[in-house]
């Protein structure tokens, strides 16, 4: 269920103010939103209690408190598990202090554990948490300690409950049975956390776990990307998770595909995209900050940092997703080689941490696949291309112009110059020792159709090489009209080897355009 179909809160619209003419607000209430049904929420209890310690929440904060404290009728909770996916800096330190001075004050629940994955962060919250005790003699004098220790770190109430600290980096937290465990910063939360933790929680009666943290970083991001994954399931399905809340704050960018009037998408550079991923804007935070970080920030640093735009890995479960492994291991052969002439294919991953060299060529009914170079960063690519251009003298090298190695069309093009030294006027193109294909949108997605099919249909060789398989082990597709192009976002892995050869087997077919010859002027035969 999205949050439009979901329990609202303040009734607030997208961008705008609680009282519809003051500064835009963002949006209140996430655009992704997946809660069990709940007939009752201890969360104004919690909203209540933090006003009283001087945390006055913003509706959004409000919201999340009242659905991940929804109540079944019989007064346990709806949600056993809540996660909360939001950009940094937007207060998702507020819904932790509400919900844990909540559990100590109301709730009565024996041991609150709070862990992050640095030390210095969960001591950070333990300072939050004390001063806003502190700051309220009603619930000041019901605190018999604040453990100052360090490793210790704790409130206890003189009725024996304690709210702990601990940092799971440092291995701790195992064995302690929590009545609520929070996990902050839940994008590093992997699966030896969760096997310490989730085993101590089957003898509580009626316990809860909340995940809070910003948008997910790759491998580290295990436990948050198998939240997610549950999440969106149920919406695809058009329905609910039995036991699990998650809310997400996150901008749905454009791909290159998308035409030039797209609404269904949303544009990084946009106010629009901020104000769907940042509930604070309007409390906290301002368009003009953010319009400071987009102009400082990496493209990609920006995407995640604040438009909560992160990369999820994927589980062994969901490896070999597209192609299936007994269908690629069983084209494997260690002894096929390409005919000439072959062609050539450059891929750079989204960051450009990695690139990747590929080539295909014919070999009888087949065609041979193979990644020549995947290594890091890319300013070994021009140089290796010139190589196998000299070696190999392939029918073409393709690129697509509108992937993050279309930046290095110019330098392939000066290190394919048949000369060097070879002047030429701006209108005119240089000569080179292998033509560049530039790929529109249309031969991206024939090249992908065109490869799988030639999977599936035993037509395609290759050497079983590691790099080429574990790229199409955590394959995706992404939705492009009626067709699909691989997934570049959310894979969690290098897939340039994967493009790299779909693009250059669909270069051992593409049509090339000879250059036109150049005509001596009739007064030379005169």
């Amino acid at each position: 269920m999205t949050s439009l179909a979901s329990e609202r809160s303040a009734g607030l619209q997208p961008g705008t103010s609680p009282t519809g003419d003051g500064p835009l607000r963002g949006w209140q209430e996430p655009p992704i939103q997946v809660a069990p049904p709940f007939v009752s929420s201890a969360g104004q209890e919690a909203i209540d209690l933090a006003a009283r310690a001087g945390l006055e929440l913003d509706p959004w904060q409000q919201h999340v408190l009242r659905v991940g404290m929804g109540e079944r009728p019989d007064g346990s909770w709806s949600a056993f598990e809540v996660a909360v996916n939001v950009p940094r800096q937007n207060g998702k330190g507020g819904i932790i202090e509400a919900r844990e001075l909540w559990g100590l004050f109301i709730g009565g629940e024996e041991l609150i554990l709070h862990s992050a994955h640095e030390f210095k962060t969960a001591k950070a919250a333990f300072k939050r948490v004390e001063r806003l005790i502190r700051g309220c003699p009603d619930l000041h004098k019901r605190v018999k300690t604040y453990r100052q220790t360090v490793g210790e770190e704790g409130i206890e109430l003189h009725n024996g409950q304690l709210l702990r600290f601990i940092a799971r980096s440092k291995g701790s937290g195992r064995g302690f049975t929590g009545h609520c465990n929070i996990l902050d910063e839940d994008m590093i939360l992997g699966d030896n956390e969760m096997d310490a933790l989730l085993p101590t929680m089957a003898a509580v009666d009626d316990p809860q776990i909340w995940y809070l943290g910003s948008a997910g970083i790759g491998a580290l991001s295990v436990q948050l990307a198998r939240l997610r994954k549950r999440a969106l399931a149920a919406i695809e399905e058009g329905r609910t998770d039995p036991s699990l809340a998650y809310l997400e704050w996150s901008a749905d960018l454009h791909v290159k595909e998308c035409p030039v009037d797209c609404t269904a998408h949303d544009d990084p550079a946009s106010d629009a995209a901020v104000l769907k991923a940042n509930p604070a804007v309007g409390y906290r935070l301002t368009l003009e900050k953010v319009a400071n970080e987009r102009s400082t920030l990496s493209a990609a640093g920006y995407a995640r940092e604040r438009l909560g735009v992160g990369e999820y890995p994927s589980e062994d479960g969901d490896s070999w997703a597209v192609i299936g492994r007994d269908v690629w291991e069983a084209l494997a052969d260690g002894t096929s080689q390409m005919e000439d002439p072959v062609a050539f294919a450059i891929d750079v991953t989204p960051e450009r941490s990695h690139a990747s060299i590929c080539a295909a060529g014919r070999n009888g009914e087949a065609v041979h696949v193979e990644v020549v170079d995947n290594r890091p960063g890319t300013d070994w690519v021009a140089k290796r291309a010139r190589e196998l251009t000299e070696k190999w003298q392939p029918r073409c090298w393709v690129m697509d112009p509108g992937s993050p190695a279309g930046s290095l069309i110019r330098d392939l093009t000066d290190a394919l110059k048949a000369d060097p030294d070879e002047e030429v006027g701006e209108d005119e193109e240089p000569r080179l020792l292998a033509p560049i294909v530039q790929t529109k949108t249309r031969d991206v997605v024939q090249a992908v159709g065109q490869f799988y099919d030639a999977v599936v249909s035993g037509q395609v060789a290759h050497l079983d090489q590691a790099p080429l398989a574990t790229a199409l082990a955590g394959a995706r597709k992404r939705d492009l009209g009626e067709s699909w192009a691989w997934a570049r976002r959310g894979v969690g892995v290098d897939i340039t080897p994967l493009v790299g050869v779909t693009q250059a087997r669909w270069g051992v077919f593409v049509e090339i355009e000879e250059p036109e010859e150049e005509v001596e002027p009739w007064a030379d035969f005169g």
